[in-house]
This record gives C-alpha cells, structure tokens and sequence, in this order.
C-alpha cells in the first residue's frame, strides 16, 4: 500500500477504534451516576449476534493496514475516492461526539423502557432524530470508501438495514414513553440527515 493509503488505512482503523473507547467511556461515566447504558439485548435477543460480526469487521479494517492474512477481495482502487472515506469517518467521527454530548445522561446502548432519560432534541437532536446511527452510518460509508471489498459492502448494506431496524423499534417506544411530545418532534425533526 502506498503511503498515502496507509494514511487512509490509520485513519479507518483509529475511527472505528475511537468509536469503541467512546461509548465504553460514556457508559463508564453515567454508571456513576447509577445509569445502566447497556440495554443491548434486553429486549430482542437476536441483537447478541451483532458483536461478533462488528469484531469481524474490525479485523477485516484491521488486517488492511497491519498487513495480516486478509478477507475478501477489493472491489476497485480509487484513491480520490478513499479520501472522501476520510472525511465521511471524520465527519461520523464528530457527529458522534457532538451527539454524545447532546445525549448527556439519556445516552443508551438499546432501548430502555424501564429507565428512559428525558428526551433530547437540541443539539445534535435538533437536525437528525437519529444522529448517533447517522454518524455510524457515515463512518460505515467511509470505512467501505478507504476499503472497498466485498465483506465491507455486505456490512455496509447489512448496517444500513439493521441501523433503521433499530430506528423503527426505538421510534416506537418514544412514542409509548413519550407521547404527543415524541410525536410533534418527528414531524419537525428528519429521522436521519
């Protein structure tokens, strides 16, 4: 791999791996305060499949830059095209972060009907109902962009489908937790971007 593409490749592996530290960081912090994070799970038990395949692609990014046994073959190479990966991981990068923040203790890994937190809509809230899997989903899109194999656009399309999955069900108990108030936000907020 050229340098420049290994830049390309440091960047890939550092924002997901900065992703991972994140939430576990976020999810340490509201412990504190007695907030359990992590409902992932509670309430559809097909969601423990997820970890395996998210550790798949973590090797599957990882093995590019370190140069380990690799999996799946390159779709194209572009490397115009691997930069706008960049900038859509460092953009889903911030939108995370700017998301976490706006989250401040309502922050959850599933969904929580027994615990809510307060519903959110100023910050990052306040220009997608959705931000945190926005931010997922552009950096999904930019690690296939810096990576364009076959696994990585299954995973793609996969994520993309399971992120609006997860979309749907959290919508519907807002709506049960929330109401009216849940309701008029939807009809002034996109669900995504």
């Amino acid at each position: 791999m050229k340098e420049v593409g290994m830049m390309q490749g440091y960047i890939a592996v550092t924002t997901i791996t900065l992703l991972i530290i994140l939430v576990i960081i976020r999810s340490i912090q509201l412990k504190k305060f007695g907030i359990n994070v992590l409902k992932f799970g509670k309430m559809d038990k097909k969601d423990f499949i997820i970890p395996p395949f998210a550790l798949l692609l973590f090797y599957v990014i990882i093995s590019n830059v370190f140069h380990l046994p690799t999996l799946g073959t390159k779709l194209f190479t572009n490397e115009f095209i691997g930069w706008i990966g960049v900038v859509l991981c460092f953009g889903g990068l911030l939108l995370f972060v700017y998301s976490l923040i706006s989250f401040g203790k309502s922050f959850r890994v599933g969904i929580d009907e027994e615990n809510p937190g307060s519903l959110i809509t100023t910050g990052a809230f306040s220009i997608s109902r959705n931000p945190i899997y926005t931010a997922f989903g552009m950096v999904l899109l930019g690690e296939f962009l810096i990576y364009p194999n076959w696994i990585v656009l299954v995973y793609l399309i996969l994520g993309f489908w399971l992120f609006n999955r997860q979309v749907r069900l959290e919508e519907q108990s807002l709506v049960k937790i929330h109401g009216e108030a849940y309701t008029k936000y939807c009809q002034n907020v996109r669900r995504y971007i």
